[in-house]
């Protein structure tokens, strides 16, 4: 592979991957979440913006691996699962922060992390590394779904 076209393959994985946290940020803390009874063990909202910005980096990064090892029709199902877990994941930024449906969020998070879970695998088989790559971002996603679990008992 060319490095013209490694790089834009690169710049093509980092956008849409910037570009689901770009959806996510159109739809900031506000008012409504300010007010909601939260748990003890909730992180300074602060905290949101780099944690996020880190996750997008290494799973931009692990896409672009998996699609320079096979190309995409060589990894169509890994990259195709990719692409639905950062719709997922803008979507639940939309229906928690945007529509204010902490419920429809949580079944929304739980289906994000069901399809990390199937990306790393597929990434995994393609690549190693790319798959070790998403494990903070499950992890996070692990430690949202369970405080989203938190606020939806809090404030039900």
């Amino acid at each position: 592979m060319s490095p013209a076209r490694s790089a834009l393959g690169a710049i093509v994985a980092l956008a849409l991957t910037l570009g689901a946290g770009y959806v996510g940020s159109r739809f900031p803390v506000d008012e409504w979440y300010a007010a909601l009874s939260k748990p003890a063990w909730n992180p300074p909202n602060w905290l949101f913006g780099p944690v996020w910005g880190v996750l997008y980096l290494l799973i931009a990064i692990a896409a672009w691996l998996v699609w320079r090892k096979t190309g995409l029709a060589g990894a169509a199902i890994p990259l195709g699962l990719f692409f639905l877990q950062l719709i997922l994941n803008a979507a639940w930024s939309w229906i928690f922060f945007g529509r204010h449906e902490i419920g429809l969020a949580l079944i929304d998070i739980l289906i994000l992390w069901i399809a990390i879970l199937a990306t790393i695998i597929g990434f995994w088989r393609t690549n190693p590394v790319s798959g070790y790559l998403m494990v903070p971002y499950l992890l996070w996603v692990s430690f949202a779904s369970v405080l989203n679990f938190a606020i939806w008992r809090l404030n039900a």
